[in-house]
């Protein structure tokens, strides 16, 4: 065995490197890899590295790295519509297994207690396969988001049984239940209230992705902390912590890769080289014996008789939920095998529940032997059937962007100068691909720009970090849906709301609202907004009474002879000045057709803006300039 620390590590980093690459070669998920090499060279094989106290710890940083990034990579927008579908899918996700699990365990001769714990172990799971998901990019699929927030409730459910059932056991001394309920709300004050707050006022201030990765980090092995001394799990601490953050991390910004970077190059293959050194393979075929004299039908077991018992149990408890899923929800068969891959895998919770019910006199040895035999069957299973429907989705993604693919390129301007970090994280942010970036010294010359070229535009002004706004309070003027290019600015908003988390409020006239909802309701691409009146554009001032300091408003403004110019618009730049200096603001202007007349997206004939609104935007200026000699003088 190898006691040399430098040697270990070398060993270590060599296997990191070396495993994927093996892997891809003969074509297996490198999750299985990083496994079978954890048990080569842990103590029970080659005995090359002990599983000390440094491994240990790195690994269960990996376990919670997972769930952290789960969480934080939840489009809150598609989460927020499958809200109802999530907490159902949870709730088949452990009551199938539960029930399957109680039922072939009294079968086995096991008591009550024992039954029903094994039940809770096979209601948990461990999105241990999810860095799969999101290396093909199908993290915002329907069937990941609703297993991801099935997830936190069969967890959760697991873990209420768990502690029930450990309370009504001889042998344990648990605290009350007030001081148990006390711990566990002041916990989810903290991670869900507290650290978000702390989180939005340093990100305001430091803007540096390192500084915001430790930052993360750090909010997430406390949230883990707090959770074990409340009673509950550390990887539930983690996944709540990811979701309190989603809205300040953005998938496609600087922190967010390099928590990626370290996490999945690091944290997690530690995690299951951990796994694999704790397995010993030597017991499958030895006969455990047993104190209990319950287990008579059991004693006639080997532990891998037990274990082949316990993985079919499991696995056909969360097919059925992902297949009653699949009929409830109208999802595709490979949606539904990407449900089932994320949910079937197994690791800390069901080391949780098998420790403490091996240490507490309620499993015997052979339930840890083949609960051990179980994970490591259930995470290679998890990875090949998650590698494969994750890659078929990847496939029908892409045909589907191929099919929706537009050549759009964007003029990304400021009327200020060494804006470029800004402007270019705001095209990041937006996944805006061809753009061209400038900066202007006034309004006036950004405006000739803008109105001498028919591309699509975007005045951004950054008062504060885009990761910290709140609200986007969007005003979209009347026959907005009408423009040829609208459908693009929409989504533009949708897309930034997504990344950083943001509630959408539209403003607009009612017949432009209608328009909003339908696209807000398209399948896929769902977006969480309301709505408030503004019958005409002089109205857009009153957002600037309900605005937050957090708020960022954006204009959705139009070109000349376009069919929602409005005259009013050429004040704009004026009223930005007076009204919003202190906020965030962005004026897009959508791409103008370029020769005939463009048909309406949703309702007809284009209409063009009235010649009233000159005169009276004419005869308003009049006063207004009358009124400022007045008061000069």
């Amino acid at each position: 065995m190898l006691t040399d620390t430098l040697a270990i590590v070398s060993l270590v980093l060599a296997t990191i490197l070396i495993v994927p690459l093996v892997c891809r070669k003969i074509r297996i998920p490198a999750i299985v890899g990083f496994i079978l090499v954890g048990i080569a060279f842990g103590p029970y094989g080659f005995g090359l590295i002990h599983s000390g106290a440094t491994i240990q710890m790195l690994g269960k940083i990996g376990m919670l790295y997972i769930m952290l990034q789960a969480g934080i990579e939840v489009d809150m927008n598609d989460f927020s519509q499958q809200r109802g579908r999530a907490i159902l899918f949870g709730l088949y996700s452990f009551a199938f297994p539960f029930l399957l699990g109680l039922l072939t365990s009294l079968l086995l001769g096991y008591g009550w207690i024992t039954s029903a714990l094994l039940g809770a172990m096979y209601g948990s799971h461990t999105l241990m396969t999810y860095p799969i998901v999101s290396r093909y990019g199908v993290q915002k699929n329907p069937a990941a988001n609703i297993a991801v927030g099935g997830t936190m409730l069969s967890i959760t459910l697991s873990l209420l049984a768990l502690a029930y059932i450990n309370a009504q056991s001889p042998v344990t001394n648990s605290p009350s239940s007030i001081t148990v309920l006390t711990k566990v709300l002041f916990t989810l004050l903290m991670i869900t209230v507290v650290f978000p707050l702390f989180a939005q006022r340093f990100f305001k201030r430091w803007t540096d992705a390192t500084s915001g990765f430790l930052v993360v980090m750090t909010l997430m092995v406390l949230s883990a902390y707090m959770a074990d001394w409340a009673g509950l799990e550390g990887i539930l601490g983690a996944f709540v912590c990811g979701v309190s953050l989603n809205r300040f991390v953005p998938n496609l910004s600087p922190v967010m890769q390099r928590i990626n970077f370290v996490g999945n190059n690091i944290f997690v293959p530690l995690f299951l080289l951990g796994v694999g050194m704790m397995m010993d393979v030597s017991v499958l075929w030895e006969q455990s014996p047993t104190t209990n004299s319950q287990l008579s039908i059991i004693n006639s077991l080997s532990p891998i008789i037990l274990a082949i018992v316990m993985i079919l149990t499991k696995l056909a408890g969360k097919w059925l939920a992902s297949w009653l899923a699949q009929k409830s929800f109208g999802l595709q068969a490979v949606e539904r095998q990407l449900m089932f891959g994320l949910t079937h895998a197994t690791a800390a919770g069901t080391l949780a529940i098998v420790t403490i019910g091996y240490e507490n006199g309620i499993f015997d040895a052979a339930i840890l032997n083949a609960a051990v035999l179980m994970i490591l069957v259930l995470c290679t299973s998890a990875s090949f059937v998650t590698e494969y429907a994750a890659k078929r989705l990847a496939l029908q993604e892409e045909a589907r962007l191929e099919a929706d693919k537009t050549d759009n390129t964007w003029t990304l301007l400021t009327v200020a100068e060494n804006r470029h970090y800004e402007l270019t994280e705001l095209a990041e942010l937006a996944e805006l691909h061809n753009v061209e970036l400038a900066s202007e010294s006034d309004w006036a010359e950004a405006t000739r720009l803008i109105n001498t070229q028919s591309k699509a535009s975007i005045v951004y002004h950054p008062a504060q970090p885009i990761n910290t706004v709140n609200r986007l309070l969007v005003a979209v003027p009347r026959y907005a849906e009408k423009e040829h290019d609208f459908i693009t600015c929409f989504g533009l908003i949708r897309r930034l709301s997504s990344q950083i988390g943001a509630k959408v409020v539209f403003y607009t006239n009612s017949d432009t609202q209608q328009a909003l909802q339908a696209f807000c309701r398209r399948k896929g691409k769902y977006l969480r907004a309301s709505y408030r009146e503004m019958e005409d554009w002089e109205d857009v001032l009153m957002i600037a009474k309900q605005m937050a300091p957090d708020d960022m408003i954006v204009m959705i403004n139009a070109r000349p002879s376009t069919p929602s110019y409005n005259p009013l618009f050429e004040q704009v730049p004026d009223m930005l000045g007076r009204f919003f200096t202190d906020h965030s603001y962005m004026l897009v202007y959508p791409e103008q057709a370029t020769g005939s007349a463009t048909p309406d997206l949703l309702t007809g004939d284009t209409t063009q803006a009235s010649k009233t609104w000159s005169l009276v935007s004419a005869t308003k200026n009049l006063v207004l300039r009358w009124l400022e000699k007045i008061q000069k003088r």
